[in-house]
Parts: C-alpha cells; sequence; structure tokens
C-alpha cells in the first residue's frame, strides 16, 4: 500500500518469518553457529529456546535455505497432538506411507527407512517445531527415537524449538536422560536498543530503502520500551508508524505519531497483557508465563533513560568542543590584532590603546603613552 510512497519494493516490517530478512543481532548469530555446528557435527539433541517473536522460526527458515550436504529433512510444527499422530506427521514428512498403519508399524517403518538412509550415506534430521506444547511423555518417546541406531552412530538428529517452558519442562527429573542427551543448547534473547535500531534500518535496506522513514531517537526509545527488543513487536509497531507516515505525507515517524500509533494499539494491554502474571508478549493468542514482568519492564525503562541520557552527554559534550573552537578562533584573531597594534604603536600610532591596555594592563599601557 506504502511502498511506491517509500521507494521500497516490498513492505519491510511483514510478520511472515522470511529469512531474507534476517538480521543477526549477537544472540541470533550465537545462535545460528552453534545449530550449524551442532548439524554439521551431527550432534545428538539440539535445544533452541526464544519468546514468542524471538525469531525462532525466522533461524531455522534460514537453516533449512543452506544446503548441507546428504541432509534428509523431516518437520514438524504442529505439536498439540498425541503419540500416534506425531508418528505418522514424522513420517509423513519423510515421505512413508502412513494410511492405516498402527504405532508399531509406524515405528518399524520409519527405522527401515533411516537405516535404508544411513546406508546411503544421507543425514536424516527431525526439526519439533513449538515443542513447548509437547507433554512429558511425548518428549520421553521423541528420546526413544533417538535410540534408532546403527552399529556406527545414531540414525536420526532431533532438533527440539520452543518457547523457555519448554527449559521447564525439560528440568522436571523425568526428563533427566532427554536433558542429557542435549548436546547443543542456544536461547535466542531479546534484541538491545541498539540491536533494534540497526534492525528496523536492516530491514528498511532489504525492501529496497534504508531511508524510508526516519525514526528519531525518542521515537525508538518508545518503540524499544512497548516492544522490550522483541522482534516481532517491532515489526508490527514499524508497520503501523509506516502507515500513518503515508497517511500523512511525511518521511519522519515522529515521537507524537509513535504514542498516537502505541494508544490506537492498546499496545500493552493487548500485546502484553498488561494485569496478567508474565511478561511474554501475547502474539496469535499465545500468553507466556513468567513472573519478572515488573522486573523486565524496569530494567527496559533504566536501559532506555540511559541510553537517552548518553545521546544527551554526547551532544552537549559537542556543543561545548563547538563553543571551544570558537572561543579559540576569536582569541586567535584578537591576538594577531593586539600584534598588528604593538607594530603601530612602535611607528607612532596608537588607535588601539583601550584593548591593549585591557589585555596587557595598565602598566604595559603607560610605557606607551
Amino acid at each position: 500500500m506504502y511502498e511506491a510512497f517509500f521507494k521500497l519494493r516490498q513492505k519491510p516490517f511483514e510478520l511472515i518469518p522470511d529469512p531474507d530478512f534476517i538480521y543477526l543481532s549477537r544472540s541470533h548469530k550465537k545462535a545460528l553457529t552453534y545449530l550449524d555446528y551442532g548439524i554439521r557435527e551431527r550432534a545428538g539433541f539440539i535445544l533452541l529456546t526464544g519468546e514468542v517473536g524471538s525469531g525462532k522460526t525466522t533461524i531455522i527458515r534460514n537453516l533449512l535455505n543452506t544446503r548441507y550436504e546428504n541432509v534428509v529433512l523431516a518437520k514438524v510444527f504442529n505439536t498439540r497432538v498425541n503419540s500416534d499422530q506425531l508418528l505418522a506427521m514424522i513420517n509423513d514428512d519423510f515421505g512413508l506411507n502412513v494410511s492405516g498403519k498402527d504405532k508399531v508399524s509406524l515405528i518399524r517403518d520409519l527405522n527401515d527407512f533411516l537405516l535404508e538412509q544411513y546406508a546411503a550415506g544421507n543425514h536424516p534430521m527431525l526439526i519439533i517445531d513449538e515443542a513447548q506444547n509437547l507433554a512429558s511423555d511425548l518428549l520421553e518417546e521423541i528420546r526413544m527415537l533417538s535410540n534408532l541406531e546403527s552399529s556406527h552412530g545414531k540414525l536420526l538428529q532431533i532438533i527440539l524449538v520452543g518457547q523457555p517452558e519448554l527449559r521447564e519442562t525439560l528440568a522436571t527429573s523425568e526428563l533427566l536422560q532427554l536433558r542429557q542427551r542435549i548436546s547443543i543448547n542456544c536461547h535466542l534473547k531479546a534484541l538491545s536498543l541498539e540491536e533494534m535500531s540497526e534492525y528496523i534500518v536492516h530491514r528498511m535496506t532489504v525492501a529496497g530503502n534504508g531511508e524510508a522513514l526516519d525514526f528519531p531517537s525518542e521515537t525508538l526509545a518508545l518503540i524499544y520500551k512497548y516492544s522490550r527488543g522483541i522482534p516481532r513487536l517491532v515489526n508490527i509497531i514499524c508497520d503501523f508508524l509506516m502507515l500513518s507516515a503515508f497517511a500523512e505525507e511525511s518521511t519522519v515517524a515522529s515521537p507524537e505519531m509513535a504514542r498516537e500509533v502505541l494508544g490506537d494499539l492498546e499496545f500493552e494491554q493487548h500485546f502484553w497483557g498488561k494485569g496478567k502474571t508474565g511478561t511474554r508478549p501475547v502474539i496469535n493468542g499465545v500468553v507466556g508465563a513468567d513472573g519478572t514482568e515488573k522486573l523486565a519492564a524496569a530494567l527496559n525503562e533504566v536501559c532506555v533513560i540511559f541510553s537517552l541520557l548518553r545521546q544527551d552527554f554526547s551532544a552537549h559534550v559537542a556543543k561545548v568542543d563547538a563553543e571551544v573552537a570558537e572561543l579559540e578562533n576569536a582569541i586567535a584573531v584578537l591576538g594577531a590584532a593586539l600584534e598588528s597594534t604593538g607594530r603601530d604603536a612602535e611607528e607612532g600610532v596608537d588607535e588601539a590603546g583601550f584593548v591593549r591596555r585591557l589585555l596587557l594592563g595598565a602598566g604595559a599601557g603607560e610605557e606607551n603613552k
């Protein structure tokens, strides 16, 4: 809708996970490196967690777009299932026939398939997204799948992807064996204020114009305060800011515009569930459960205030430096004028006597009378 006005090829803040727009913050870069290492080294279980909207699916899709040698992939994104349904989805994504098969047949077919792939030199991999929805008994069954092995090694590599509560489930005593098999463990953190600013410019650049919309520092502080650095929430706010700027035919997302957009969205209530327990954003009907909302909000507020104070301090230092430079220049000009006046006095000219007496003292003035 607004792409032509901002000279963009496409919308920069879509909510669909798109690897083309991936921004590697310090946390995301670390996770991607760990995941890549785990896949290439054929580590056992790999665990990736992060808040709702932190970029887990984007990271996974980025990995899927990377051409690993001889990898045969199955993906499960619907985890509100029972044991038989889960096995059927795994087999179906590997391309196996699941029609009319019971659980025993599904496991036997999967084992035969994995042995065939191993013999062919292939690397079967299973990615289970939204794994926080899996009950302990299903997670234990997934661990049992990892027992499928040849005399030389495991036949199936498994990547579990989920929200932080998955870690809470894995911490229970009945899942000790699964927990001990996790070789690679990484967690996606929210963006810092500086990373969020870079993220916004990065997405506009990928979309065709990195200067499409100007975000003043106060506007960025507001976006960070309400998004907590969660990429998906940043996208939601920035998309509405672009729409609002387009309606006003402006290329600047002013703080006033940001406050109006955030007010219209009822952001705290709608996306963070203000008044409810938990710091995780409410997105697509999902609410995270964590008892540190006030602390997290306070820390974010401190970070924003500190950043603004640092910017103000830098601006003040720059102003003082400019004033000092101006004063030094004035002194140099005055010194040159004084020198010229001294030469004129030696020739009998005393046009600047007052200035010389002011700067050199009354004594110097008396000597030149």
